[in-house]
């Protein structure tokens, strides 16, 4: 499929989408929100996401500039932007069956910043920050914001990002615990794309599950996440990776595992 907005490719089994409007700092209008959702839900057998942004930044937040069918000014227009395009997208990289990296190679503002948190592993360039910047506008923050930060960094830090609206560094990030790593700017696409295809080689409906539970366990009790376990180990032990798995073990060897 050809895309306005971003570019996707296939590198082994991994697919990565790399948000393309360098000139507008990677700013996201809705129809952006609507090709990245459609391109992490045709994942055409792919076994790991990353995304990244083209030129210095990953993304600067929704295009507050755009006009006509991409304008999202106003209150009204605002809710409706995030109800049918950002909200379907932060859900859809929430369902995915498999690994999302996300590489950032600059600022991560507004719901630049919610993308960018939503992988399973967040691998920053050290010059990179992540800013929730609506408050020195006069709005709230979305794209899942207040439900992500709180879980990660916790309510103290949070309230400090979102109600001061102050840039954090990537290793402030990473000292938060908000993100998986900083690295050197010239290494982050190497470091990222490794750690993108590591996943991708590993044991894909098992790694599915754990996302999701991982997911639920913010949600549910404590007999509810144990439940919820017994019902994913069902679905990964009668995995072909599972039977593979336990295979290699007992031959003392690494498991070549094939996604299914």
């Amino acid at each position: 499929m050809d895309y306005e907005t971003i570019l996707v490719e296939r590198v082994g089994d991994v697919l990565k989408i790399t948000l393309n409007r360098p000139e507008r700092l990677n700013a996201c209008p809705p129809n952006m929100a609507l090709e990245l959702a459609n391109a992490v839900n045709d994942l055409d057998g792919a076994r790991a996401v990353l995304i990244t942004g083209q030129g210095r930044a990953f993304c600067s937040g929704a295009d507050l500039a755009a006009r006509g069918e991409r304008s999202i000014a106003g209150g009204r227009g605002a809710y409706t932007a995030l109800t049918q395009a950002y909200n379907p997208l932060m859900l859809a990289l929430s369902r995915l069956p498999v690994p999302v990296v996300t590489a950032v190679n600059g600022p991560a503002a507004g719901v630049g910043c919610s993308i960018a948190l939503a992988a399973d592993f967040v691998v920053a360039a050290r010059s990179a920050y992540f800013l929730q910047a609506f408050v020195n506008i006069g709005l709230v923050p979305d794209g899942g914001a207040s439900w992500m930060l709180t879980r990660l960094v916790g309510k103290a830090r949070a309230t400090e990002m979102m109600m001061l609206g102050e840039k954090i560094g990537a290793e402030k990030a990473e000292n938060w615990g908000l993100i998986y790593k900083a690295v050197d700017d010239a290494a982050l696409m190497d470091e990222a794309m490794a750690l993108a295809s590591r996943l991708a080689a590993g044991p894909t409906v098992a790694l599915g599950t754990m996302r999701q539970n991982l997911a639920k366990a913010l949600e549910v009790d404590y007999a509810s996440a144990l439940l919820v376990e017994a019902e994913g180990q069902w679905a990964a032990g009668d995995s072909a990776d599972a039977a593979e798995g336990g295979k290699a073990f007992l031959e003392k060897r690494k498991a070549a595992f094939t996604g299914k």
